[in-house]
């Protein structure tokens, strides 16, 4: 099966993929990293190569430079661990990419919060929580 680490560009990419590997290794699974470019960030990088370029770009591109983020999380050369990008709203994106690859785990981190904000997770990470159809794991 599948462990779908969800990142962004934060430090906790990195505690999110370290988790995901132990739960890789405890159910000889392969990791997913996954990073979902909103749409705000791709109209930006869009906006971008069209003032540079006077083309737009191409959505293999897009998605790439995704991956890029994903991959830049991974420490370790694995052949069971694979960089993802996506585009689009994050939570439908991830929990849609869980469900089509049928996850045994999405691995999430929830923003740094005040103690009165603790009560709630960061927008993505609750959302996925409250969305997916298997296990979340909160790190």
């Amino acid at each position: 099966m599948v462990i779908v680490a969800a990142v962004d560009r934060s430090e906790r990419a990195a505690e999110i993929v370290d988790q995901a590997q132990r739960l890789a290794a405890a159910f000889d699974d392969t990791i997913h990293v996954v990073h979902v470019l909103s749409e705000s960030e791709f109209v930006s990088l869009e906006r971008t190569s069209v003032d540079k370029t006077g083309t737009a770009l191409d959505m293999d591109r897009v998605r790439g430079v995704a991956a890029d983020v994903a991959d830049e999380a991974i420490s370790t050369d694995d052949s069971k661990t694979k960089a993802v990008g996506l585009v689009g709203d994050p939570t439908d994106r991830i929990v849609g990419y869980a469900d089509e690859h049928d996850a045994r785990y999405i691995v999430v981190a929830s923003r740094k919060r005040s103690p009165a904000g603790k009560v709630l997770f960061g927008s993505v990470a609750q959302s996925v929580l409250l969305n997916a159809g298997r296990p979340v794991v909160v790190c």
